[in-house]
């Protein structure tokens, strides 16, 4: 937005994507999907990446009807596979022809372990997924990024900076992964050092860092592990998708245009006690 910075601008002309090309890696995961559903009510282009087509032909589906935003695609992506990057990089040229305006990662899979039962293999998967991959796809979308002076939205954790409490967790089915936050911390730092390369190109890099955001079957199985979560939470209340929307929206539009290279915590006060 080439104005005067000094001049007045309403609220309305900042939280806007209108014309903007997004794309979202993992937009129809649990967290991924209200920020698809942001960026389709700020009027922004959309192509949600992901291995599930089904999912996010779902999510695609409800977020037209609601947002009334046509404007959002699917297109398959592997991204712990350099050759379906590669592949993603090139329809998604063909899509944004004017470049990209906003980059989210938000992949996430992996598998729920202790510190005993999790084998090399789990910390190799789990860390390349969860950070090598952030690393490839900024690295793949770089000059499109350069090109717009566009900006990226990382997904981090809380535990990416404050360690799980292990008074919490019952055994394996509900552990939190050792190889989980050594990942998140590492996307945190990431953001950290693009932000400050990528300055020179007037590209913001951000993260956000949710926490606690127990999956909804997580919910309906464990009441009494949702119950500890809440407990260790100042608000007295686990997060919900929702409440990612107003950050994504700050962070990734003209509002936010003077934040860069910050780690934005939604995790209701836990980590200030």
């Amino acid at each position: 937005m080439k104005k005067n910075r000094l001049k007045s601008i309403k609220l309305k002309n900042l939280l806007t994507l209108k014309n903007k090309n997004v794309l979202i890696i993992g937009g129809a995961g649990y967290l991924g999907t209200p920020m698809t559903e942001t960026f389709a009510e700020l009027g922004a282009k959309i192509i949600l990446a992901s291995r599930n087509e089904a999912k996010c032909q779902k999510i695609i589906s409800q977020t037209k009807k609601n947002s009334r935003n046509k404007n959002i695609e699917f297109i398959n992506v592997d991204i712990t596979n350099e050759k379906s990057l590669i592949r993603l990089e090139k329809k998604v040229d063909k899509k944004f022809k004017k470049g990209l305006d906003v980059l989210v990662n938000c992949g996430w899979s992996g598998n729920k372990n202790t510190f005993e039962s999790i084998s090399n293999k789990d910390w190799n998967f789990d860390i390349d997924i969860c950070l090598t991959s952030v690393f490839k796809t900024i690295k793949l979308f770089f000059p499109k990024l350069k090109k717009n002076s566009g900006n990226i939205l990382n997904i981090g954790s809380s535990y990416g900076h404050v360690a799980p409490d292990y008074r919490i967790y019952d055994g394996k089915k509900y552990a939190n992964p050792p190889s989980y936050g050594a990942a998140k911390a590492g996307i945190i730092q990431l953001t950290k050092y693009c932000s400050s390369f990528f300055s020179p190109y007037k590209i913001r890099v951000n993260c956000i860092s949710p926490g606690a955001f127990p999956l909804k079957h997580t919910q309906d199985e464990n009441p009494k592990f949702i119950k500890r979560l809440a407990e260790k939470c100042p608000l007295n209340r686990i997060g919900y998708p929702n409440d990612l929307k107003g950050v994504t929206a700050l962070l990734t539009t003209e509002a936010g245009s003077f934040i860069t290279g910050q780690n934005i915590i939604v995790d209701g006060g836990w980590s200030t006690w």
